[in-house]
């Protein structure tokens, strides 16, 4: 044993035995020769070998789950009529953004797909089976876990996410089409209401009518067009643009369940990207917010606020000269340089028209008599001849206005409320309006001939019925393709006659240059 010990110079691996000693060694495995009818895999680096057998229990089980995926037996049981896609997609359990599904049989939306999710629970529990991942709109049956395949969940998934093609884009320049919700209601394309929450009605006008109008209608149904974009680090704009872009796409999808909206989505974002300044809780102005909008939306398309072009700025702003001069004080001479006149160029989004102002005292008799006063007169005041006094804390100056380039789309902005420290006035003054009217009048003739056509065609009149605080806002809209004028205000929907628009306390207005009504009809 010691003998066999020093021979191999190692004791680690002997084991002592009363004759002899034998070193342990490992066995090298014993190679089985491969049976009859195997299959050699490409993708075990062992060399193993699998069955035909197993591989066609595989086979089987593939084409079990491919049967499984077409021929789903829970698809009755999807309920439509409550589907509502309109709402911010959070898991109504955990309130996470993330890998979030709709429950197809009862609208929630739930978290996860996989054992211990808020959806798989849901499955089990309620028995509730049809589920869409909001995302990729891939439709999955659980608990079983297994992917849907069906052609008849395509009307769901494009109500979800509705796109456009370029031909569908165009052709809504000159055609209508009549559409009927789930349960019966006709509405015509591109007319429908939107859900007032509490008190957004102030943003549903406003949304609404900016949806109208052709060039942001045709830029923002098509997602690629802004799908892009570059933001600097930090900013919070992202969603302003995706929100008003998906509003846009479920306000002219003809496959609508329903035929009203709800633009929570959008809400939301205003109210994040505004940091709160405007809410859907609490009424607001409609001019500031059509202000913050446009030019919100404007830099997020741009990704900068240097001088760039974007579909708002070339649909909307124009160009103006503004003359400027100090009034001298009382007991000053007014000779200096501060007192000559100074001339600025001004681009401009929307035309502001001062109302004049209410009597105070009216006479017998004249108590019902609402004041009334053409809309021509208040355009004067952009005529490059009348002199607007404007009042500041230690001066005050005499200011002319000359329009140097007309917009695509003019917004005339009628200031009809006055708010000091104590309340809010409200001049109820009728302004009296044309559906079509020439700004020739109020523009140089060098300026004119600039342009096919001066005459601008109303498409939208925003109006305030009631009282100045409490008072409600509602659109009228003109389907240029159907010839018909619509009013809305929140979810009603009604027929107008244009006769009855020039009886409403207009608030703002939008004209369409006639050169681009031609253009589209052709």
């Amino acid at each position: 044993s010691s003998g066999i010990n020093a021979e191999y110079g190692d004791t680690e691996n002997i084991v002592d035995v009363p004759d002899v000693a034998i070193k342990t060694e490992p066995e090298e495995p014993e190679v089985k020769p491969a049976p009859s009818g195997a299959i050699k895999t490409e993708y075990n680096s062992d060399d193993d070998y699998v069955d035909e057998e197993e591989e066609k229990k595989v086979q089987i089980t593939r084409e079990e789950r491919e049967w499984k995926s077409r021929h789903c037996p829970y698809l009755d049981t999807i309920q439509r009529s409550i589907l509502d896609f309109d709402f911010e997609k959070l898991c109504s359990i955990s309130l996470s953004n993330l890998n979030v599904y709709a429950c197809l049989v009862c609208g929630k939306y739930f978290q996860g797909r996989g054992k211990n999710t808020h959806a798989f629970t849901h499955s089990v529990h309620d028995d509730h089976h049809v589920y869409l991942n909001l995302l990729t709109l891939r439709a999955y049956c659980l608990p079983d876990n297994y992917e849907i395949l069906d052609a008849t969940l395509e009307d769901i998934k494009y109500v979800l996410k509705p796109t456009f093609t370029t031909e569908e884009i165009l052709t809504l320049r000159h055609t209508h089409k009549i559409c009927r919700a789930l349960d019966g209601t006709s509405y015509y394309q591109g007319i429908q209401g939107l859900n007032n929450i509490k008190a957004n009605d102030y943003m549903n006008v406003i949304l609404v009518s900016l949806c109208h109008v052709s060039p942001i209608r045709e830029f923002f149904l098509k997602e690629t067009n802004y799908a892009k974009i570059k933001l600097p680090p930090g900013s919070i704009m992202f969603p302003l643009v995706q929100r008003f872009g998906d509003l846009v796409r479920k306000l002219w999808n003809p496959r609508n369940f329903r035929s009203h909206i709800s633009p929570h989505e959008m809400l939301q974002a205003v109210v994040l990207c505004s940091k709160k300044r405007f809410q859907f809780t609490k009424q607001g102005d409609p001019i500031p917010f059509l202000s913050w909008l446009l030019n919100s939306l404007h830099y997020t398309l741009t990704g900068s606020k240097i001088k760039k072009k974007s579909v708002i700025f070339d649909t909307f702003q124009g160009e103006m000269k503004v003359h400027s001069r100090k009034v001298a004080a009382a007991g000053e001479q007014g000779v200096g340089v501060e007192y000559q006149t100074t001339t600025t160029t001004t681009p401009f989004l929307y035309l502001m028209l001062d109302l004049p102002a209410s009597p105070l005292f009216t006479e017998d008799g004249d108590h019902n008599i609402i004041p009334q006063v053409p809309i021509y007169k208040l355009l004067e005041k952009y005529n490059n001849v009348a002199e607007i006094e404007y009042k500041t804390y230690d001066a005050t100056y005499l200011k002319r206005f000359e329009i140097t380039r007309l917009p695509r789309y003019l917004v005339l902005a009628i200031k009809r409320f006055k708010e000091n420290r104590f309340f809010v006035e409200k001049n109820p003054t009728i302004v009296n309006f044309p559906i079509s009217f020439d700004m020739a009048e109020y523009i140089e003739t060098t300026v004119s001939d600039q342009y096919k056509s001066t005459e601008y065609n109303l498409m939208s009149n925003i109006c305030h019925d009631g009282p100045a605080v409490g008072g409600t806002y509602s659109a009228h809209l003109h389907l240029a393709s159907a010839r018909q004028w619509f009013d809305v205000q929140d979810l009603h929907v009604t027929k107008l006659q244009p006769q009855m628009i020039t009886l409403s306390e207009s608030y703002i207005q939008i004209y369409e240059r006639a050169d681009l009504a031609v253009e589209a009809k052709l």
